[in-house]
């Protein structure tokens, strides 16, 4: 049984949570979670926790590209060494601030929360994810999130897996997020929903590749400046008309608020 980040006891390792939704909506909206919803990469934010808010070299030194997910094992290994526990992560991951703009959009997607079947694809960790989003009042928009599952062993440590395994050759070896969101849409078709459109909120190297993947009728939303918005850039040099999706980049969460509002009048 999942219990929320704040509750009494330790939370068990768990991948999604869900609510339902009454009807089924016209869109589908994907968020990804680090530099998107919140402003900060939530797995460097963890080391405020750690003594002197620094990670020692040899820590630092075993990233290997690609195996994020492993190097952030570690990580969470050292913190726990430290004495960091559940309390000392909680304070962090519920500080960390949101994208400028992000309010807007959340009180955009609140008023019109029966269009937009909302998830969040992430390669964060589950417990991070829940105790920001939570703390932001926005937990409840969110139908599904995938993550890395994460929870806390009987020493106290935090603890982190990967999400699966696949054979996508540009994503990092523990998630695709391209493999998550056709899985989704599969499973939602299998039961009756099916989208209008799809649009994609995001600012990674890892959100490019579900993003490449989407329709015509589908919009693309990269954080301005990031991985995502490059290499979508780099593809519509490179192969014009190879991303089909609409792109429309972001300072400011605010402007995707507006365009959804702008699409919506017009009843696209």
């Amino acid at each position: 049984m999942r219990r929320c980040c704040g509750g009494a006891g330790l939370p068990c390792l768990f991948k999604g949570v869900g609510m339902a939704s009454p009807r089924p909506p016209k869109y589908l909206l994907v968020f990804d979670f680090d530099e998107t919803i919140v402003n900060e990469n939530s797995d460097e934010s963890v080391v405020r926790a750690a003594p002197g808010q620094a990670l020692p070299e040899r820590i630092r030194q075993t990233f290997r590209e690609g195996f994020y997910n492993e190097y952030m094992q570690r990580v969470l290994g050292y913190l726990g060494d430290q004495g960091v526990r559940m309390g000392d992560f909680k304070a962090v991951y519920e500080n960390i601030p949101l994208s400028p703009g992000m309010p807007d959009l959340f009180q955009f997607l609140s008023k019109n929360h029966e269009l937009f079947e909302i998830i969040l694809i992430s390669d964060a960790n589950m417990f991070g994810i829940e105790c920001s989003l939570r703390a932001a009042g926005v937990h409840s928009l969110f139908r599904k999130i995938f993550s890395n599952p994460s929870g806390f062993d009987k020493r106290g440590y935090l603890t982190l897996g990967p999400y699966h395994s696949h054979k996508c050759l540009d994503c990092p070896a523990n998630m695709c997020k391209r493999k998550i969101l056709t899985e989704y849409l599969a499973e939602r078709a299998q039961e009756d929903v099916e989208f209008q459109r799809v649009f994609y909120v995001g600012d990674g190297a890892n959100d490019f590749c579900p993003a490449a993947t989407l329709r015509a009728a589908d919009v693309a939303f990269p954080r301005k400046g990031y991985p995502m918005h490059r290499l979508a850039q780099e593809l519509q040099q490179k192969q014009p008309g190879a991303l089909q999706a609409t792109l429309v980049p972001w300072d400011s969460a605010a402007e995707i608020a507006r365009y959804l509002q702008e699409l919506l009048k017009k009843k696209g």
